[in-house]
């Protein structure tokens, strides 16, 4: 079932991306279309703004932020301020804590990809409407949505307690 369910979100993501949604929007819009979670399809619009490392600035790709909001999504606090002050810092940076999870998307996301920023991700293509960036972002894409799946399907059980990569945090 879990394999399905991530090549499910990798099938949409190609396709939003082939319909003209942005590497965000396909990526998140993506996951919420496989039924993982209740979340409202109008969801969509707070993804609009990242494509091209938002709104074309180049900055963190899109297409991973759209993963990390669908993750967040499913595993984000829904009422941050639940509990006490020292409860809800633990939930983000204890161990178990949910910016483990996080920090393990970007980065295998970058080692797969060798960068993070959507300007030094397409810097060989001085065009942006270059066919084989197109085809290199579609790529990153279908690779999100499916790491995304993966995260959330990973969830409380272990990614929660993975190891934390480099952080500004200086957390191990």
């Amino acid at each position: 079932m879990s394999e399905d369910l991530v090549q499910k979100a990798k099938d949409n993501a190609k396709q939003n991306f082939k319909d003209g949604l942005n590497c965000s929007e396909s990526v998140y819009k993506a996951v919420i279309d496989t039924g993982v979670a209740d979340i409202s399809p109008e969801t969509v619009s707070l993804a609009t703004g990242f494509g091209g490392g938002m709104g074309l600035a180049g900055n963190n790709c899109g297409a991973l932020i759209g993963a990390i909001m669908a993750v967040g999504a499913v595993h984000g606090r829904r009422n941050p301020l639940e509990g006490e002050y020292q409860e809800r810092i633990d939930r983000l940076y204890g161990n178990p804590g949910l910016y483990r999870l996080f920090n393990g998307m970007a980065h295998e996301f970058k080692e797969k990809f060798g960068a993070l920023d959507c300007m030094k991700l397409n810097e060989a293509y001085p065009e942006w409407f270059d066919k084989d960036r197109a085809r290199g972002c579609m790529k990153m894409v279908i690779y999100a949505a499916g790491m995304a799946m993966e995260y959330i399907l990973k969830g409380e059980k272990e990614g929660y307690t993975q190891a934390f990569g480099v952080n500004v945090a200086g957390k191990v």
